[in-house]
């Protein structure tokens, strides 16, 4: 299976996914972990490239975005695939809708027709989206670091927003979780949600 996680920066996916990458393996399941943007040596270079401190247009960052996805698909998501792995993944195909497409308002049907074709459509079976409050988001970062997680209060809520349409268009695929409560409470439920459904 293939399962993403998404959410605001401090929303707490990365610890959930690397909670959910722990359990499975400590089930005997051959799991690949990886993150987005990154995962690939090509992946990691875009990644310094976007999160650094240059201005990037709205269309440039979406394509280096789907560009590293693409990379990432051809070289760590395919094979493990194939091969029957699980793969879980820090961010993924969402988080181009979320930011470039509906909260810098480039247009979801174009970020997404132009991600399908980097992805060669290759979907998550499941995504999990940790909602946290958009201040509560900030305030978990404390200083922010990159580029992205420099923006202002209000693109945080723009984004915030952007994950709630994403939930409420894809219901059969993402599921919402509230992501203020304690990670080994969150990470005992999505494992039992996973578990249901395999």
């Amino acid at each position: 299976m293939f399962v993403t996680f998404e959410g605001l920066d401090g929303s707490g996916k990365s610890t959930q996914a690397r909670l959910l990458v722990e359990a499975l393996t400590a089930d005997g399941r051959d799991v690949v972990s990886t993150r987005e943007p990154g995962g690939t040596e090509v992946g990691e270079l875009i990644r310094e490239l976007i999160l650094g401190r240059r201005h990037i247009a709205p269309w440039a960052e979406a394509a280096l975005f789907a560009a590293a996805r693409a990379q990432l698909v051809e070289e760590v998501i395919a094979p493990a695939l194939a091969r029957r792995a699980d793969v879980v993944c820090d961010r993924y195909l969402d988080s181009s809708l979320a930011y470039q497409g509906i909260a810098r308002g480039l247009g979801l049907e174009r970020v997404l027709e132009l991600n399908l074709h980097a992805i060669s459509g290759i979907l998550p079976d499941r995504t999990y989206l940790l909602l946290v409050d958009p201040q509560e988001s900030a305030r978990r970062l404390g200083e922010p670091g990159d580029r992205i997680e420099r923006e202002d209060a209000d693109f945080r809520a723009r984004v915030d927003e952007a994950y709630r349409e994403l939930a409420a268009a894809f219901p059969q695929r993402i599921v919402t979780i509230d992501g203020t409560r304690p990670p080994d409470e969150i990470g005992g439920e999505i494992l039992d949600e996973l578990r249901q459904r395999s």
